[in-house]
């Protein structure tokens, strides 16, 4: 038998489905499930750099749900590949094997978080609306890959000012992820290099973009 996550009840099974099916056609493709004391958060990543000269920020979203207590894991999988149990309506059965996206390793802090302001839902809807537009609009027809990411650095990467100087692409995540749902003030909260902007169906962090080129020359000695 397959590997499975075990829920509490069928909702919490669904709902994680219902994430990784969002998650398909971002970014990836993928999802991290971390499982630890009852706890299980799922991340993906709609935004992530790929190699050093990429300046595209990280922005993951993620949700976090109630599990088997004797579960213990932390993979991630193809999000496609995350199918319900067909003789346990409680159950999501795993893949046979995992994969390691490169934004796996970098982990936001689970501490030290302190709020700093708050961003209306309907804001983070509005600019998201604005930037799958932007991208429709500046897109050839008939693009590749390498072209739609480069499109899609150059909307979704810059700061907004109506996000408080955060990516444009946190508002694409809060979306895309279905964490936008009726009227809520988003608080934001930082921690060193990561900001978490929380909504009550799940959480978007941004980091970066990562400088990139060598630092400024200083001198040594006396």
């Amino acid at each position: 038998m397959s590997a499975r996550l075990l829920f509490p009840d069928p909702q919490a099974a669904a709902d994680l489905l219902t994430f990784a099916a969002r998650t398909i056609r971002l970014g990836d493709g993928t999802v991290r499930l971390r499982a630890e004391a009852g706890v299980l958060v799922a991340t993906a990543a709609p935004l992530a750099p790929r190699g050093l000269l990429d300046a595209t920020p990280t922005v993951l979203g993620l949700r976090v749900s109630a599990i088997d207590p004797e579960l213990e894991c932390d993979l991630v999988v193809e999000a496609s590949a995350l199918l319900p149990a067909p003789d346990d309506a409680t159950a999501v059965v795993l893949p046979e094997t995992a994969t390691s996206p490169a934004w796996a390793g970098i982990s936001p802090p689970r501490g030290g978080w302190e709020q700093t302001d708050a961003i209306d839902a309907a804001v983070l809807a509005s600019r998201a609306q604005y930037g799958v537009a932007a991208v429709a609009d500046a897109l050839p027809a008939d693009a590749g890959e390498d072209v739609v990411r480069l499109v899609r650095a150059q909307v979704w990467g810059p700061p907004d000012d109506a996000l408080g100087g955060l990516p444009l692409g946190t508002a694409f995540a809060a979306f895309a992820l279905g964490f936008i749902a009726g009227s809520e003030e988003a608080p934001v909260r930082r921690s060193g290099a990561w900001t978490r902007v929380s909504l009550a169906r799940g959480h978007v962090l941004v980091r970066g973009p990562v400088r990139s080129g060598l630092t400024a020359v200083r001198s040594t000695g006396s």
